[in-house]
């Protein structure tokens, strides 16, 4: 993640170019939800940070559109979701090379939950990759952050009928790619 010193000049170059305080304030507070929504979306290691980045700047360029009444989790996933999608249509972004990023390890916890910790976040990774962007979506906001589908359908901009519609069987692909991996790991 940025250092704090490049986060610290990041800000203060955002200030001198007349960003609102409150978009800076979000930026500051949802860059890591950007961080993780856009892994969970299918985003390579390589290019998450680049592309939260590209994210606050749609956002920047859209901020006099945000309605303040509106919870901004939905409405930051909407515009991570769009550039996702962009990103992943690119060929060249459909094979990473390259190692695995892996995050630090937590000296607060044995090493052998960290381990199953990880495996387990690889595993949800790699059945969230096998479900449609479009349902999977609608899977990370509900059933991983815990949003209202109303608030989905508006930050998506989609029937709430059709959200819920893609719940269903973004969680009916998902149970499938677990089954799919139980059963591969069951027959080695």
């Amino acid at each position: 993640m940025l250092e704090v010193s490049a986060a610290r000049a990041e800000v203060a170059n955002a200030e001198r170019a007349g960003v609102p305080a409150e978009l800076q304030a979000v930026y500051r507070a949802e860059f890591q939800y950007v961080f993780r929504s856009l892994r969970r979306l299918g985003v390579g290691e390589a290019d998450l940070e680049d592309l939260a980045h590209d994210v606050f700047l749609a956002v920047y360029r859209r901020w006099a559109d945000y309605d303040a009444a509106r919870s901004v989790r939905p409405w930051l996933f909407g515009f991570a979701y769009r550039l996702a999608s962009d990103h992943r249509r690119l060929s060249r972004h459909r094979h990473e090379v390259g190692g695995v990023i892996v995050d630090p390890a937590d000296a607060a916890r044995p090493a052998d939950e960290q381990l199953e910790a990880e495996q387990a976040r690889r595993a949800v990774l790699a059945a969230l990759d096998t479900i449609a962007l479009d349902r999977r979506a609608i899977l990370v906001m509900h059933d991983l952050d815990g949003h209202p589908m109303p608030e989905i359908a508006l930050g998506l901009s989609i029937p709430l009928n059709t959200a819920y519609s893609r719940l269903r069987l973004a969680r009916k692909d998902f149970e499938a790619a677990i089954r799919r991996a139980s059963a591969a790991r069951g027959a080695r």
